[in-house]
């Protein structure tokens, strides 16, 4: 590639579609469920997938190799060995009867890349690798990406004892089903100094390119996350027709105060300008005691915020604690929020994205600027360090749902960019 006429001038070989056809269907019949798709983090159904994977890059002859965490890495070796790795890639697990696309298309776009490389006689200048990460969805280990993380060797030996939602048995048992020792989980596999950029493709999981009418985005920055998974609101349970408004201490309708007070409090910070997305995603009474003629005496319920600036979320939570405190008091019940998760903000590189934008322009592709909503390894990569950039593929009827759509035809010109970004020297990267 060079720079002509404030563009780029691209020349990466196309990738090959028709494998990228091939593995989509092969990964959906791999992990159909009856209803989507589960490829369950260190178990059965992510399993199939990197096992897949592994299988397609042996017959590319590509290097293959594992970390201490059973991330993958698969590599196409580059004219200059010596020179820092260009990097891709997403995770292969999902969520429970989830879609087939989410974290699986940008491992697949990766190989389809190397395979057009390969098919067309074209090395590029430096070691390309493409990654399929383990367990980025946290509703099997609640532990935020933490496939990517142990990549950097950024995860306490701690965590292998967390149990996994659905089977209770610990991520170090679900480690060794899959191959993996648990005594080697730990240390550092990658080296922030040795890769010259990241590059990760994914599908939206959104509606704004479909909105816009636009195949493809190129990502600015990824959302930092502020959750409480497992709060509670505990008041006393009683008659529904014997006790008085005045004596009540209904824990329903604290949590109903609290949700509409914090949607006050984000309506205004949107107006203010801020970034910011709120979200209840939980709410519900206990089965075993809720009944129709009873005044809740508990109520679960989870929040997760999201923003791209680190103070946002700061203050938002500031007055999540606020709002708590004060609903409390006004309807006589208490609080318990929780163990506070989350994870940092993520700006991508703005030369890679100057790239991705140069070579879009170069081949005609219609493309977005946008932020990223969700969270994806991506942030991992760009908290390291690490130049980092990422690609978005229209997708319809959204994500984390079993009617999740992309068309080949959106993934076609946003692959074809991801070739064109990893085949670039790290000059221009």
């Amino acid at each position: 590639m060079s720079g002509t006429g404030g563009g780029l001038r691209v020349n990466s070989p196309a990738p090959d579609l028709a494998l990228a056809a091939r593995l989509f269907d092969q990964l959906r019949q791999d992990s159909f469920d009856g209803t989507g798709v589960t490829r369950d983090a260190y178990g059965p159904g992510e399993q199939r997938a990197h096992d897949l994977m592994a299988r397609v890059a042996r017959e590319l002859g590509l290097e293959i190799a594992h970390d201490g965490a059973r991330n993958l890495y698969l590599t196409c070796p580059g004219r200059d060995r010596t020179l820092p790795a260009a990097l891709t890639g997403s995770h292969l697990d999902s969520v429970p009867a989830g879609g087939n696309y989410d974290g699986a298309a940008g491992v697949v776009a990766g190989l389809a890349a190397i395979a057009g490389w390969r098919a067309a006689g074209f090395v590029p200048p430096a070691d390309v690798t493409v990654m399929a990460v383990r367990a980025e969805e946290s509703t099997w280990f609640p532990y935020s990406y933490l496939g990517s993380k142990a990549a950097f060797g950024k995860v306490s030996r701690e965590v292998l004892d967390l149990p996994r939602a659905d089977t209770g048995r610990t991520l170090a048992q679900h480690l060794a089903d899959c191959g993996g020792d648990p005594a080697a989980f730990g240390p550092a596999y990658v080296d922030a100094r040795r890769i010259s950029r990241f590059v990760e493709l994914h599908i939206e999981q959104g509606p704004v390119l479909v909105d816009a009418g636009i195949p493809v985005g190129v990502v600015t920055g990824i959302r930092g996350s502020l959750r409480y998974r497992d709060a509670k609101v505990l008041g006393t349970y009683a008659h529904s027709g014997a006790a008085p408004r005045a004596n009540r201490h209904d824990a329903v309708r604290a949590a109903a105060l609290l949700v509409a007070a914090i949607d006050g409090d984000w309506e205004r910070m949107e107006a203010e300008g801020e970034d910011l997305v709120v979200t209840f995603g939980k709410f519900f009474t206990d089965p075993a005691q809720h009944a129709f003629s009873k005044v809740a005496g508990e109520v679960g319920l989870c929040l997760d915020a999201r923003s791209l600036s680190t103070a946002t979320l700061e203050r938002f939570d500031a007055l999540f604690a606020q709002r708590a405190a004060e609903t409390g008091e006004r309807a006589r019940v208490r609080f318990e929020l929780g163990a506070r998760t989350g994870s940092e903000p993520a700006v991508m590189d703005a030369g890679l994205q100057q790239l991705l934008c140069d070579a879009a322009r170069a081949r005609g592709i219609a493309h977005r600027v946008m932020a990223s909503g969700a969270g994806h390894d991506a942030a991992v990569f760009a908290q390291m360090g690490v130049p980092t950039a990422m690609v978005f593929v229209r997708n319809d009827l959204g994500s984390h749902n079993p009617d999740e759509k992309m068309d080949l035809a959106d993934f076609a010109p946003a692959c074809q960019l991801l070739a064109d970004a990893l085949a670039a020297p790290p000059a221009l990267a």
